[in-house]
């Protein structure tokens, strides 16, 4: 069964509702080195609010299942039972490390599809992605090298390379990738963690990021293509097994290698939904604040159907929760 639209619009709501409980549960880990801490709590909270959503959702991509406990899990069935069926991708905390050292850049979040239309890529961790806005449609490549993509991006949108801005996930494997966009006359900006804020904002035309680029999560690939889909931009993937393990798993689930998956093949629906809340400050998002007795909180929700942007505010008693 599809999401109707009106069904959607309640949806989004709801799903803010989980992703905000899990960055408010979140927030006195918050700089406290303890990033095990503060993704448990995020996670229990997350649950526990998507159980009481009227819908009847399975979990593509989870946290995992750890000691046969129930903790979003792949495969795992979320909400009442009742309503429309839709598959889910979370990511409680996009950058636990984030969380832990008090940096930017971390969220909570929640992708959403009709039944059935999210690659299931976790069995192979890893995914080399490449995410443009709409200047990049039709001119940018993942098979192109870096510099043809900035050279050609440059020139659909007569933005000099010089001024071209690119996210990278800042790793060792992600390293002669940096020194490709810098030898080309670009920037980089490197990001500690959450490569899923990094690929939003790359997408959105307001932003300072023209490019995400590199290998990060394959999870968090789906993910952000969910939100990329809906803000009208382009995502592609190349999955990136680390060993025979990961090789074998993949074949067994259909996932083809050496192969680019397009953005219709991540998520074959234009009915999605993309929500995040903010852990930790960010350009894509405000963190949770506490002032007195109030809780604030920031979250982006972006939906599929209509293209739609909003950003959401709410104010919560701390009494209440924490």
């Amino acid at each position: 069964m599809s999401v109707e639209i009106h069904v959607d619009r309640n949806l989004a709501m709801e799903l803010v509702r989980a992703t905000e409980a899990a960055a408010i549960r979140a927030y006195p880990f918050i700089g406290k080195g303890d990033k095990n801490a503060a993704d448990g709590a995020a996670v229990d909270a997350m649950r526990a609010f998507l159980g009481t959503v009227e819908f009847d959702g399975v979990v593509v991509i989870g946290e995992g299942e750890k000691d046969k406990a129930p903790m979003l899990f792949n495969g795992e069935h979320v909400g009442t039972g009742d309503g429309p069926t839709v598959d889910i991708a979370v990511d409680p905390i996009d950058g636990t490390s984030l969380t832990a050292t008090g940096r930017q850049n971390a969220i909570s979040v929640i992708a959403a599809s009709e039944r059935g239309a999210m690659l299931d890529a976790s069995t192979v961790f890893k995914m080399h992605k490449f995410v443009v806005g709409k200047p990049g449609i039709g001119v940018c490549n993942i098979r192109m090298s870096v510099k043809e993509n900035l050279k050609e991006y440059s020139r659909a949108t007569g933005k000099p390379v010089e001024e071209i801005l690119v996210a990278v996930l800042d790793r060792e494997y992600n390293e002669d990738l940096v020194e490709q966009v810098r030898s080309a006359g670009a920037s980089t900006r490197l990001l500690r963690d959450g490569d899923v804020a990094g690929g939003i904002q790359a997408a959105r035309s307001e932003s300072r990021i023209d490019m995400c680029l590199g290998q990060g999560g394959s999870p968090e690939g789906i993910i952000t293509a969910c939100g990329v889909k809906a803000l009208g931009g382009q995502i592609q993937g190349i999955l990136a097994p680390r060993d025979d393990f990961e090789i074998a798993g993949g074949k067994q689930a259909g996932l083809l290698f050496d192969h680019v998956y397009e953005m219709d093949e991540m998520v074959r629906t234009e009915n999605t939904f993309f929500v995040a809340t903010g852990v930790t400050d960010g350009p894509l998002v405000s963190g949770v604040r506490k002032r007195g007795d109030v809780i604030f909180a920031e979250s982006i929700v972006i939906r599929g159907k209509s293209g739609t942007v909003r950003k959401v505010f709410a104010e919560y008693q701390a009494s209440r929760w924490l």
